[in-house]
This record gives C-alpha cells, sequence and structure tokens, in this order.
C-alpha cells in the first residue's frame, strides 16, 4: 500500500477526546493496560497528506478575513460525487455548507416539521439524531430494524407504513449507511423506502456522511438518484470528516435539487448566524478530495474490510453469547451481549467496566437504543485490534 495503516500514532495530549476520555462511568485501565480507543467514531489512521498540505499551504497567507467559498471547493465536490457515486447533473446551486450534519438535521427538521411533530427514525439509532430531535422539540417514533436468518439488518417496512400512518408523519430520517448497525442498503430497498415515502407525502433528511466507507466491494447508492420523487423531496448530508478524520476542523455539505426546498433550507439555517465555514475547513476538504484521498481512502476501505474480517471471526469462533452482525460499511461493531451476560450473570455495566479494565475503551451500546449492546470502533491499526480481542478473550469474555 502507498498510505501508512500500520503504524502505531500516539493521539494523547493531542486534542483527542478518543484518546483523552474514558466514556463507561466508573470504568478504570488497570495497571500494566495501555488504553486501546475504540469508541467515538474517529479513527487512529493518519489523515491523507494532502489534507495537511492544503492547509499548511493557506496558511502561509497571513490574512484570515471574510471570504467566500471557492468554485475549487464546489469542484471538488461534484467531482468527487459523479467518480464516488455515480452522480450526474449536480452543480453548484445544489451544494450548501453544513457547520456538522447534524446542525443540518435540525435545519431541515425546522423548515420541515413543526414543534411536536413526531419523526420517523430506525432503531437501533445514531445517538446525535436522538438528542438533537429531543433538544429541539420533536418526538421520535421509532422502527426497529430486524435482523433475518442471515444476519442481515432489513427495514420493516409494515411497521414504518404503520406507524407513518398511525402518527401522521411527514418527515423521516434515513442513514445511509446505517450507524450503528454498518448496513449499506441495496437500490431495491431505497427504490421501496422512497415510494414508500411518496405514498404517504414524507419529507426524507438522508445522512449519509458515511457513503465513502465501504467494505467488501459494497456499492453506496446515494437516496436522491433512485427515483425523480425521491430527488426532489430529500436533503442528503454529506461529509470528508469520516472518510478522513477532519471531524475536529468541522465541515460539512448538503445537497437539495429542489429550489423550494433548497431556498428555505438556506434561510433557516441563517437565522442563527452559525452556519460560516472556516477557512481551513475548506482547503481541508479540497485536499482530502485531490486524486490522492481517492487511492487513500480504496486502501483504507482494504484495511477496514480486513480488521473486520478478523474481530467478526474473533467473535463468532471465541465470545460464545455475543452476537454481531457483519457489517456492510462504515467501521463499527454493534455487539449484542445479552445472552452472554444472562449466561454469566453480569450486567452490561459489568461487562463495559471489565473491558476498560485491559485497555479497551468501547462504547456503551444503550444510548443507541441497544438494551444490552456495545458499539466498538475498528478504525486503528491491525495490530492494536488484536491486542484487544487477545486481552478481551484472557481477561473478559474467558477470564
Amino acid at each position: 500500500m502507498k498510505y501508512d495503516f500500520t503504524s502505531i500514532m500516539d493521539r494523547k495530549g493531542r486534542d483527542s477526546i478518543a484518546a483523552d476520555r474514558i466514556p463507561i462511568p466508573g470504568g478504570i485501565v488497570g495497571e500494566g493496560f495501555d488504553p486501546i480507543p475504540m469508541w467515538v467514531a474517529d479513527m487512529n489512521f493518519p489523515t491523507v497528506p494532502t489534507v495537511q498540505e492544503a492547509i499548511l499551504q493557506r496558511t502561509q497567507h497571513p490574512a484570515f478575513g471574510y471570504f467566500e467559498p471557492s468554485q475549487e471547493y464546489f469542484d471538488a465536490i461534484i467531482r468527487w460525487q459523479e467518480t464516488r457515486n455515480g452522480v450526474a447533473g449536480l452543480t453548484r446551486d445544489c451544494i450548501g455548507y453544513e457547520n456538522g450534519v447534524l446542525g443540518g438535521v435540525v435545519s431541515a427538521l425546522n423548515v420541515l416539521c413543526s414543534r411536536g411533530d413526531k419523526v420517523l427514525v430506525h432503531s437501533p439509532t445514531y445517538i446525535g439524531f436522538t438528542a438533537s430531535l429531543e433538544n429541539n422539540g420533536y418526538q421520535i417514533v421509532h422502527s426497529p430494524l430486524v435482523l433475518d436468518g442471515g444476519g442481515v439488518w432489513r427495514m420493516d417496512f409494515a411497521d414504518m407504513e404503520r406507524k407513518i400512518v398511525e402518527h401522521h408523519i411527514h418527515t423521516a430520517i434515513f442513514c445511509s449507511p446505517h450507524n450503528p448497525c454498518g448496513r449499506v442498503w441495496e437500490r431495491e430497498e431505497l427504490e421501496q423506502v422512497m415510494e414508500l415515502y411518496r405514498k404517504h407525502d414524507v419529507f426524507v433528511i438522508s445522512d449519509e456522511i458515511w457513503s465513502d466507507i465501504l467494505l467488501y466491494g459494497h456499492k453506496h447508492i446515494p437516496t436522491q438518484s433512485v427515483s425523480q420523487d425521491a430527488r426532489s423531496r430529500t436533503v442528503a448530508m454529506y461529509a470528508p470528516s469520516k472518510t478522513f478524520n477532519l471531524a475536529g476542523l468541522v465541515g460539512s455539505y448538503h445537497i437539495i435539487y429542489d429550489p423550494w426546498l433548497r431556498e428555505r433550507f438556506r434561510k433557516e439555517s441563517s437565522l442563527s448566524h452559525y452556519n460560516s465555514m472556516n477557512v481551513l475547513s475548506m482547503h481541508a476538504l479540497i485536499g482530502a478530495y485531490r486524486p490522492e484521498g481517492y487511492q487513500w481512502v480504496d486502501e483504507l476501505c482494504q484495511v477496514l474490510t480486513g480488521n473486520v474480517d478478523f474481530a467478526y471471526g474473533f467473535i463468532k469462533e471465541r465470545f460464545q453469547g455475543v452476537e454481531v452482525s457483519r457489517p456492510q460499511g462504515t467501521y463499527m461493531l454493534f455487539l449484542d451481549c445479552t445472552q452472554w451476560c444472562r449466561a454469566h450473570g453480569q450486567t452490561i455495566d459489568q461487562l463495559q467496566r471489565a473491558g476498560v479494565a485491559v485497555g479497551v475503551i468501547w462504547q456503551d451500546g444503550r444510548p443507541f437504543h441497544g438494551p444490552c449492546h456495545i458499539r466498538m470502533n475498528l478504525a486503528l491499526p491491525l495490530s492494536r485490534v488484536e491486542e484487544a480481542f487477545r486481552r478481551l478473550d484472557q481477561h473478559v469474555f474467558h477470564p
């Protein structure tokens, strides 16, 4: 490989919550164990060098005053979407900057809903959706994803339709690929869900921030691409942050094709004056979306596929009572520990603290609506993934 995905990067004291925080209450790393960060959804790999090069080049000019996004910024996004996702006909007018996907989600909700409205969301659910909706006065109606006989998460269309009708729902949040389940939706599924939303006049806010993190050759199908109606009723959110480990630079973007929806969305996001781009985040995106970034992401997905293969196989072979679906995208595992906890007379809190005690810093799955679950990040060198699972095997699941 051209790029480095094997060196262990020391992030401690480098403005990283992944390395500097333990998210499990009461969790303490035991003596003799170094912490292995496997929780918050950023990566323990150095980003593609062209990101730093673009930022450093811009910092050579000593003025950082008011500015507008450059045509180069929009061209980079259009080229990326066309090359990676097969998007044709995307124009600058359809693209808008967002200070984070969740801020864009709230702006879209404020356009499409009234406070107190009910919004359809699949569960398990990204914790950020829950907080954003509840903090802004919207009510969540969950439609649970269902594991089929092959261990693949599926949408329950009958349940979705029933809840749309019963609760008079006209807005849904859709996650593609899905976080935390790691599902990459197939075109037929997207066509079916968007036809359901068309039938009941439901607008869609589609979070596609994970669209570049694809495993085993899976292909991301943009929600807006499956029909002309889907194109007009969907607000899609993207960002280079998950792909290139740029969350700390803050910089996402939306794609909205419908002029009516686009104008109202931009008006709403402008009201608080929060939604202004940082000049360095603009250059970070441009640097990420250079040709080197395309190769870097391809290599990243190969590495993550290998990490998932190892972790999934290890769990199936060694951790009896722990259930997990093999993710098709993202770099997160969602472990169902219900049977293991029941068989060993432990609570999920005790299990989580036991992992932290041996330096495996993982994440409570309950805020994601997994009642006895753990969310686990595999975006780190394989040697560290192997070490984490060795510790779990020797000290936690087989003490």
